[in-house]
């Protein structure tokens, strides 16, 4: 049995729709699917973000342990200037 669909209408910036235009043509693909796959693909990714928030939202209520935001930066901070450090050596050689 066929699924029902609905038609959606939407404006997208000229480079968009001109990306979308190409990307139909190299792919030989409707510019119609093409966007139900992107559109799928993006709510499919929601869901699952919305999932993860859920379950670290009912750890958080159960107790769990957190690290507060500024020793997560000051660790960031810490390998960002490790990074450096390894990229300008790595140039010197």
């Amino acid at each position: 049995m066929a699924q029902e669909t609905r038609v959606v209408t939407a404006h997208l910036p000229a480079s968009m729709a001109e990306a979308l235009d190409e990307l139909a043509y190299r792919t030989d693909r409707p510019r119609g699917w093409l966007v139900k796959e992107a559109v799928g693909a993006y709510l499919a990714d929601e869901a699952e973000k919305d999932r993860l928030i859920r379950i670290a939202l009912a750890e958080l209520d159960a107790g769990a342990q957190t690290i507060p935001h500024e020793e997560v930066v000051k660790e960031l901070e810490a390998l960002e200037a490790e990074f450096a450090r390894r990229a300008a050596e790595m140039g010197q050689e």
